[in-house]
C-alpha cells in the first residue's frame, strides 16, 4: 500500500483533492471544526452550551483555589457528585448574569477598574513605598496563576458587569422597621409550656424479648446488619518525594551550583533612607515646578547645615502623607522598588550622607541614607544541606515527568504484579484495607474516589489485574490491586445477635414511650385538672430551655386562639413528649437604639436582600431559558446503625 502511495504521487493526490473537495462542498468547514468540539453539552444558557469539558475546567480550579486556601481538606468532599454540581450551578449563574450584562450595556470604566484594583489588598501589598505599582512583582503574580495581566484586567471588568446585574436589586430591597420587627416578633415568640417527657430508656426494663423476635427483627432488618463491601489491597504511591529519595548530588555538583548561585543565595542589599518631599508633577506648570524647587533648595541648606534636625524638618516640611510622620523614614528597601532616580542616588550615597536635590516625577526629593543592610555571605559548608535539599527539589521536578510515564507504562503493561514497577522505581508496596465508600477520616490516596473506582471496577475485581495510574494530586499517582475482595453481606444473626437485641429493645422501648405518651394526652385533654405536669416554663426559638427542637416547634406551631391547647410530639428513639401551651407571652420590647435589635433588623434586611436578588436572578433564568441537563445528585444518605 504505502510502496504504491511512493511510486504513484500524482496518483494518490488526484484521488485525495476528489475526495476531500467534495466533502467541503457538502459538510462545508463547519463540519470538519466540529471535530475540535469541546463535549456535549451539561447546561445551556440563552442557547449557548456550557460544555462538558468547561465544567471539567472550572471545577478543576475550584479545588485549587479551595486547597490553596485549605491544604488539608479531604479531597473527598471536594469531588463529590454534590460539590461538581454546585460547581455547575455556580457556572450557570455566571453565565446568566454575564449574558444580562451583555445585553444591558453594563461596563466597567477604567476609574472603576483602578478603583477595583486598588481596594484589592493583596495587590495592595506590591506598592511601592512612592505608592506606584511594582508591575514587575504584579506581573510575576498572575504569571504564577497562569494569567496575565490583560487576562485578569478584563476578568476582573466582566466580573464588575456581572455584579452590576443585581447591584440594582439588592440597593432598592427595601424592609423598614416595622416589617423587620413584625417577622422577627413571630421568630422570637415566646410560650408559656408545661412538658411531660416519656423517655423511651425509662421503659427498656418493662420490655421482654424472645430469641424468636430476635431472629424476626433480623431477618426483617437485614440492612441494619450489612457489612458493606470492601478489599484489602497492595498500592503503590508515585509523587516528588518518591523521585528525591533515589537522587543522589556529588560534591562537585553541589559546590558548581554555589558558585553560580552566590549572589542569590547570599541575598540583596538592602538599604534605609528618609526622605523630604516637595511635590511638583508633571502636570504641573512651569512657574510651579521653579517654587517648588526653590522651596526644596531651602530646606536642602537647612539640612545640611544640621544633619540632625533631617527628621524633624521632614516632619514639618515634607509632603509625602506616607512617610512625613515617621520624619520621612522609608524603612529598608531594595533596588527594584523606587523610582529610578531616586533608588540610583540612594544607592550611590554613604551611609549618614544626604543627597543633592532628586527630581522624580513625583517632585523634588533630599535623600538621608540612614543605614545599609548588606547581605551576609555564608560558606559552602554552611549552606551544604539546603543546596543539596533545593537541588534534589529541582532535578525531581525535572524528572518526574519522565518517571511518571514509566510508572504509568509500568503498572499497565505488567498488570498482574505492582512488583515490577515498584523494583523499577525503588517504590514501597504498601497494603490496606479499603470501603468501595471511603470512610470519613480515611488518609490520602485511599479517600480518593477516582482511585476507588478504578479498584472496584469489574475487572479488578474479577482478574485481580493493576489499576490504571491515577492522579491524586499535584504530582501524585497511584496505582493499586485487589488481594482480596469481600462482597457486600447480611451478617448472619450469630455474629451481630447483641446488636439486634439492642436494637429491637430501643424500638420496643420507644413504642411504649409512644403508646404511654398517647394515652396520657388522651387522658389529660379529657380531664386538664387530672394531669400531672411539671412547673410551666417559657420558651422560645432563642431560649430553647433544654427541650428538643421538636418539642420548641411543637409549642410555638400551637393554634394561639385555641390556648390553653394540647400538643403530643414524636421523638422517635427517644419516646414522646405532650406539651401543654398554656399562653403566648408578648415579645420583649427592645428600643430604637438597642444595639441587638439593630443588628437582628440588619440580619433581617440582609435576608430580604438576598431573596429579592435570588427572585431577580430566578426571572433571568426564565428569560434566558436556562437548561441544566445533568441530574442533581441527591444527598448522601447518613450512615445506618
Amino acid at each position: 500500500m504505502f510502496d504504491f502511495i511512493r511510486k504513484h504521487t500524482r496518483i494518490a493526490l488526484f484521488v485525495l483533492v476528489l475526495l476531500v473537495i467534495p466533502s467541503f462542498v457538502l459538510f462545508g468547514l463547519e463540519g470538519y471544526t466540529r471535530m475540535g468540539d469541546k463535549g456535549q453539552a451539561v447546561a445551556v444558557v440563552d442557547g449557548r452550551d456550557i460544555t462538558q469539558i468547561e465544567w471539567d475546567n472550572a471545577h478543576k480550579q475550584e479545588v485549587d483555589r479551595i486547597r490553596a486556601q485549605m491544604p488539608g481538606i479531604d479531597l473527598k468532599l471536594l469531588d463529590s457528585p454534590q460539590a461538581r454540581y454546585a460547581t455547575l450551578e455556580r457556572l450557570v449563574r455566571e453565565r446568566v448574569l454575564t449574558v444580562a450584562a451583555e445585553k444591558s450595556r453594563l461596563t466597567a470604566t477604567d476609574q472603576r477598574l483602578a478603583r477595583e484594583l486598588q481596594q484589592d489588598p493583596t495587590i495592595a501589598s506590591l506598592r511601592k513605598p512612592d505608592g506606584t505599582l511594582d508591575l514587575e512583582r504584579y506581573k510575576q503574580l498572575l504569571s504564577a496563576q497562569g494569567m496575565s495581566p490583560e487576562m485578569f484586567e478584563a476578568g476582573l471588568r466582566s466580573d464588575i458587569s456581572r455584579r452590576q446585574v443585581l447591584a440594582g436589586v439588592a440597593q432598592s430591597a427595601l424592609s423598614g422597621n416595622a416589617m423587620a420587627d413584625s417577622a422577627l416578633g413571630a421568630l422570637q415568640e415566646r410560650r408559656e409550656v408545661q412538658v411531660a417527657r416519656f423517655a423511651a430508656a425509662d421503659f427498656k426494663a418493662k420490655v421482654a424479648l424472645t430469641d424468636a423476635d430476635i431472629e424476626a427483627f433480623h431477618k426483617a432488618n437485614g440492612t441494619l446488619f450489612q457489612s458493606p463491601e470492601q478489599a484489602g489491597i497492595e498500592y503503590l504511591v508515585f509523587d516528588l518525594d518518591a523521585v528525591r529519595r533515589n537522587l543522589t548530588v556529588n560534591d562537585a555538583d553541589l559546590r558548581t551550583y554555589y558558585e553560580q548561585n552566590l549572589a542569590r543565595l547570599a541575598g540583596t542589599e538592602e538599604r534605609r533612607a528618609s526622605h523630604i518631599l516637595i511635590n511638583a508633577p508633571k502636570s504641573a506648570s512651569a512657574d510651579e515646578r521653579a517654587k517648588a524647587k526653590a522651596r526644596a533648595e531651602q530646606l536642602l541648606a537647612q539640612v545640611r547645615a544640621k544633619p540632625d534636625s533631617f527628621a524633624d524638618v521632614a516632619r514639618k516640611n515634607s509632603q509625602d502623607p506616607g512617610s512625613a510622620a515617621q520624619g520621612g523614614d522609608l524603612d529598608f528597601f531594595r533596588r527594584g522598588a523606587m523610582v529610578k532616580p531616586f533608588e540610583d542616588a540612594a544607592f550611590a550615597l554613604k551611609k549618614g550622607d544626604i543627597s543633592a536635590l532628586v527630581e522624580t516625577e513625583f517632585g523634588y526629593h533630599i535623600i538621608r541614607l540612614t543605614d545599609i543592610k548588606a547581605p551576609k555571605t555564608r560558606s559552602f559548608e554552611e549552606m551544604k544541606p539546603e543546596l543539596e535539599q533545593e537541588v534534589k527539589k529541582q532535578q525531581a521536578q525535572r524528572k518526574f515527568a519522565e518517571q511518571a510515564e514509566a510508572f504509568t507504562n509500568g503498572v499497565y503493561e505488567q498488570s498482574d504484579s505492582l512488583k515490577p514497577t515498584a523494583e523499577k522505581l525503588k517504590l514501597e508496596i504498601r497494603t490496606a484495607t479499603v470501603l468501595r465508600n471511603a470512610a470519613p477520616g480515611t488518609p490520602g490516596p485511599l479517600a480518593n474516589p477516582k482511585f476507588l473506582t478504578a479498584l472496584f471496577a469489574a475487572d479488578a475485581i474479577q482478574n485481580k489485574r493493576n489499576t490504571e495510574a491515577v492522579e491524586v494530586g499535584p504530582n501524585q499517582l497511584v496505582a493499586g490491586r485487589i488481594v482480596q475482595h469481600q462482597p457486600a453481606r447480611t451478617r448472619p444473626l450469630d455474629e451481630v445477635k447483641a446488636q439486634a437485641r439492642e436494637a429491637l429493645l430501643a424500638q420496643r422501648a420507644a413504642e411504649a414511650a409512644r403508646k404511654e405518651g398517647n394515652d396520657k394526652l388522651a387522658a389529660w385533654k379529657a380531664a386538664p385538672a387530672q394531669a400531672a405536669l411539671p412547673a410551666a416554663t417559657t420558651v422560645s426559638r432563642q431560649m430553647p430551655g433544654g427541650l428538643p427542637p421538636k418539642v420548641i416547634e411543637a409549642a410555638l406551631r400551637a393554634d394561639p386562639s385555641a390556648l390553653p391547647g394540647w400538643v403530643g410530639v414524636d421523638l422517635g428513639n427517644e419516646g414522646f413528649a405532650v406539651v401543654r401551651v398554656n399562653k403566648v407571652l408578648p415579645r420583649e420590647a427592645a428600643g430604637a437604639a438597642d444595639p441587638v435589635a439593630q443588628q437582628l433588623r440588619a440580619q433581617y434586611q440582609q435576608a430580604w436582600t438576598g431573596a429579592e436578588a435570588q427572585a431577580y436572578y430566578n426571572l433571568l433564568k426564565e428569560r434566558y431559558k436556562v437548561r441544566i441537563q445533568v441530574s442533581q445528585p441527591k444527598e448522601e444518605a447518613a450512615p445506618k446503625l
